[in-house]
């Protein structure tokens, strides 16, 4: 059954076991609710999270757990001279999942009996050809010993979900027959249902913090790695980065500071456009917009952080960076001649200093009306004017709380990849032209994790350095923003 299928029918029982739980609750006090030890509502809580929880529980780790086994375990029977190396069984694997995709979709429209499924060998002609009658397509080194395994692919598949789905439906049944057995008029449901959501906020939060630990845990493990394959001095000091994979040339230079260099240099240019628009936008927006004009200015402002980042990638192609040509170039309005393409720092500065106003904007805006009205009020009652009580008593005052909505902005300008692939160009250089082709280290990552890499070698393993570098530099604003922002709150609480 379906996982879709299978949650429809848990959170069905869930929903019935309130009912049920909440009417036994009643039923055992006589119909007087005060004759119960907790409100009704809580009792029936209580039995809807005896069948959701535990049985939601199995039903993701499951849903998780099944393809990692079922596909090691078909990796593992693959006959070991199918293939010469590791890249050509994950290629075998994959050949596996889409033939026995292909085996369900034969199955279900008819297209192939399951007599003929089983008997591989026999029916291996007519079963490539029925697949092909279907839609799927077979690579030529689809074999025997192939589509051996992706029938017992699929029917481990079968298997895994069929016992899944009892399990699931075993647990939530069972999980509410207890509960409802349990309840009556003297049973504290309350403190339990306390304690079962208790238990669901650490978990939650539990979750959160080991996602966290996994990517650490992982950029660590894959940079070392990486270190022990390349130089480390020339990976943090090196000016050139070149590289060349196996095969398609000489030795790589994967020196970080050109892309280094070029993330902060973006990230600047960003931050000049953003900080002035959204400080003023957020002086305006806290001290001299009328309530109407803010009531819609505000949400049209913070749009903009709802905009995907392809479309503004897109914008710096095809709009800003041409419109800068038309400008710099050298048959341009000024005719300088410093632009000679619509890729640069400043057009990917420029469009990322539009993405991040919002940023600004609305952290300043919260943190300048958190400002105590008293302060405000006592410089007026001394005499002083509306501007000078804004520019000498509000803006020192939340001024710790700005400094640190500007590095939360600094750390999502430094972690921006689709606007510097599409807007600052791909070029890796040490350069103070704004108006020059540059890239970041997010552009290389994700440059450098695209194609037929072999993840063995040192020039895929440096995306999870620079990956680790990236994140060494913005864990240090975020924690930096946090400390200013927390000694704000000291001083002004």
């Amino acid at each position: 059954m379906p996982a879709f299928w299978i949650l429809i029918i848990v959170f069905a029982v869930a929903a019935a076991g309130y009912v049920l739980g909440r009417r036994r609750a009643m039923v055992s006090a006589g119909g007087d609710i005060r004759n119960l030890h907790s409100l009704p509502g809580f009792y029936g809580t209580n039995v809807a999270l005896s069948g959701l929880v535990a049985a939601l529980v199995v039903l993701a780790v499951w849903t998780v757990a099944q393809p990692v086994l079922i596909e090691r375990s078909v990796a593992n029977s693959l006959p070991p001279d199918s293939y010469a190396s590791t890249a050509e069984r994950s290629l075998m694997m994959a050949d596996v999942r889409r033939v026995a995709n292909g085996l369900d979709q034969a199955v279900e429209q008819g297209a192939m009996t399951e007599q003929a499924s089983r008997d591989i060998r026999t029916e291996f002609t007519d079963i490539r050809t029925r697949l092909g009658e279907i839609g799927v397509a077979l690579g030529s080194n689809v074999t025997a010993a192939t589509l051996r395994a992706a029938q017992r692919y699929r029917a481990m598949s079968a298997t895994g979900d069929l016992w899944k789905t009892i399990l699931v439906l075993a647990l939530s049944l069972g999980g509410t027959a207890i509960a409802l057995a349990r309840t009556n008029m003297d049973f504290r449901a309350r403190p339990t249902v306390e304690r079962g959501v208790l238990v669901l906020l650490i978990a939650a939060a539990c979750i959160a913090i080991a996602t966290t630990l996994g990517i650490l845990f992982s950029l660590i493990f894959n940079t070392i790695e990486f270190l022990r394959l390349f130089p480390p001095a020339e990976f943090f000091f090196g000016t050139t980065w070149s590289p060349s994979f196996t095969g398609r040339g000489g030795g790589s230079q994967l020196g970080i500071l050109p892309l280094l260099w070029g993330t902060l240099y973006i990230s600047v240019v960003a931050l000049l456009v953003a900080v002035p628009i959204g400080l003023f936008a957020a002086i305006y927006l806290s001290e001299y917009a009328s309530p109407t004009v803010r009531s819609f200015a505000k949400p049209l402002l913070e749009v903009l952080a709802g905009i995907p980042t392809i479309v503004y990638g897109l914008f710096a192609l095809l709009t800003v960076g041409p419109l800068l040509v038309d400008v710099f170039g050298a048959g341009g309005l000024l005719g300088v001649g410093w632009m000679r393409g619509g890729t640069a720092v400043m057009t990917a500065g420029l469009v990322m200093g539009i993405m991040l106003i919002p940023f600004v904007s609305s952290l300043s805006d919260d943190i300048i009306n958190s400002v105590p009205q008293a302060m405000r009020d006592g410089s007026l009652g001394l005499g002083a004017t509306h501007s000078e009580t804004v520019r000498q008593v509000v803006l020192p005052a939340a001024l710790p709380g700005i400094v640190g909505a500007i590095l939360l902005a600094a750390s999502r300008a430094i972690g921006e990849t689709m606007i510097v692939v599409l807007g600052a160009g791909a070029a890796a250089a040490l350069s103070l032209n704004p108006f020059e082709a540059m890239t970041t280290i997010t552009a290389k990552i994700v440059s450098q994790l695209t194609g037929d890499a072999d993840f063995t070698s040192p020039e895929a393993l440096v995306a999870f350095a620079l990956a680790m570098t990236l994140f060494v530099i913005t864990l240090g604003l975020n924690v930096l923003a946090l400390w200013i922002v927390r000694r704000y709150r000291e001083q002004y609480e």
